[in-house]
């Protein structure tokens, strides 16, 4: 079995790099909110904020996959 160890790589540095990104997207949405949006994600459960927050999270993702495809 050859495998190419320059696409592995490549792929888990797009990976890390990916994850980076969306984490500090995650705290800028934060930060650009009211409130603070972990405290009301899992303090007073608040699911209409966590759907919305969900949508905004799958949107970061979407943009972060296509800019690194």
């Amino acid at each position: 079995m050859n495998l190419n160890t320059t696409a592995i790589l490549n792929s888990v540095i797009f990976a890390v790099l990916g994850v980076v990104i969306f984490c500090v997207g995650f705290v800028l949405l934060d930060k650009l909110t009211p409130y603070h949006l972990w405290k009301e994600l899992t303090e007073h459960q608040n699911v209409a904020l966590a759907i919305v927050v969900g949508f905004g999270i799958l949107g970061i993702c979407t943009i972060i996959a296509a800019a690194i495809h």
